[in-house]
């Protein structure tokens, strides 16, 4: 038995067009690899897409892509999300069930325990939990429950979390792996590192990303990548690496901003960016001159000019000097903060309400989908809302 597992994808992540391209590029290669590979079936253990309603042309070109795997006799395993993820449980993941492409993990939920009911793949058991907004999935995966006996099937337990031993003692909600079912193979989900783990000799293996999702993650991980896992007397995983574009990182201290132009586009003549990803860090503490000094469409015209594919800059750590203001966060992180924000609301304003602050949040942003009408948007807006609130609010 042979399969492949594919995570992290989060396609239509990208703002920028042609990286949004380049993503896709990337998750194509991983279909085509697994196609190539002759797997009997792929695991996608979370953000497939990076919204729960992603782009048209997103969905046109998966479609694409599981219809390739469908026509090849190849099954699909899916769970969501923490980005795929809506609380009404209506997503374009849905869809491809829908459509026959793929097979969503089941499970009954209630307020004492978690059932997992299994997808079966010959004699395999396949089991799966989404992963939801700011961690919210963790209490439940604690509460997980697995009716059929672990001896009799090879069980594949499919999580979108943070494990206690990959958060390294940050405050971060996360689950540990003594506090999970058996399985013969862990497939997670969510944390974009290199983490390759054994339970009780079982593989633990966080699968992605396919393709960065941000600055940071391009500078760290230079591309994507995705596992085969062969089952023969013995579980044999293969890391498969995804470098279609080669990646440029530039960093440049600037102090006086009034030659800063000057001597960016220096260090970049320095290189070959030809056909490349460029990524421009600019940091440091100006005392001569200001940031609004340094001209960064005209460094992007440069370095586009001499045939970058493209051109991402960070200036996180560029300070003037009489700011005196604390940067508390190294990256701007929205979700983060937002969930640093809550968090210390919830402390010092107690309250029951408190553990659905994320969640309303979620469906409060989010915004009519292309071409969908108001009336339509009213109700899926509605659905989710009762979802939440556990309340009737249409009449």
């Amino acid at each position: 038995m042979k399969f492949a597992h594919i995570t992290d994808c989060h396609l239509g992540g990208w703002r920028q067009e042609e990286l949004q391209k380049l993503n896709m590029e990337y998750f194509r290669e991983a279909i085509n690899s697994s196609i190539e590979e002759e797997v009997d079936f792929v695991l996608f253990t979370g953000d497939l897409f990076d919204s729960a309603f992603p782009p048209i042309d997103v969905l046109k070109d998966t479609f694409f892509e599981f219809r390739k795997l469908k026509e090849k006799g190849v099954k699909c395993y899916v769970i969501a999300g923490s980005h795929d993820y809506s609380v009404s449980g209506k997503t374009f993941l849905d869809v491809l069930e829908m459509a026959g492409f793929c097979e969503i993990a089941k499970y009954e939920e209630n307020e004492e325990e978690v059932v997992l009911n299994p997808l079966n793949y010959e004699s395999v058991h396949i089991y799966g939990y989404p992963g939801k907004k700011s961690g919210l999935e963790v209490d439940s995966i604690r509460k997980i429950k697995i009716k059929e006996p672990y001896e009799n099937n090879f069980r594949i337990l499919m999580l979108h979390t943070t494990l206690t031993e990959v958060a390294e003692g940050l405050p971060i909600e996360s689950v540990a792996l003594s506090e999970l079912p058996k399985a013969d193979y862990y497939a997670m989900g969510h944390i974009h590192v290199d983490y390759e783990h054994e339970n009780d000799g079982k593989p633990v293996i966080y699968g992605g990303p396919t393709f960065p999702n941000n600055f940071k993650e391009l500078e760290d991980l230079g591309g994507g990548c995705f596992y085969i896992v062969e089952v023969n007397g013995f579980t044999k995983v293969t890391k498969k690496e995804i470098k279609l574009k080669e990646i440029i990182s530039i960093n440049v201290e600037i102090d006086n901003s009034i030659v800063a132009n000057q001597r960016i586009i220096s260090e970049i003549d320095k290189r070959d960016v030809n056909g490349k990803i460029v990524l421009l860090r600019v940091y440091g503490i100006i005392t001569e001159g200001k940031t609004s000094d340094i001209d960064f469409r005209f460094i992007e015209n440069h370095v586009r000019s001499s045939g970058a594919y493209s051109f991402l800059k960070n200036t996180s750590k560029l300070e003037m000097a009489k700011q005196g203001i604390e940067i508390v966060t190294q990256e701007k992180d929205m979700d983060k903060m937002e969930g640093l924000i809550i968090d210390r609301y919830g402390k010092e304003n107690p309250s029951d309400f408190n553990n659905i602050i994320v969640q309303l949040i979620e469906v409060l942003n989010s915004g009519k989908q292309e071409d969908e009408k108001s009336a339509i948007f009213e109700d899926r807006l509605f659905d989710e809302l009762e979802n939440v609130l556990k309340v009737e609010l249409k009449g």
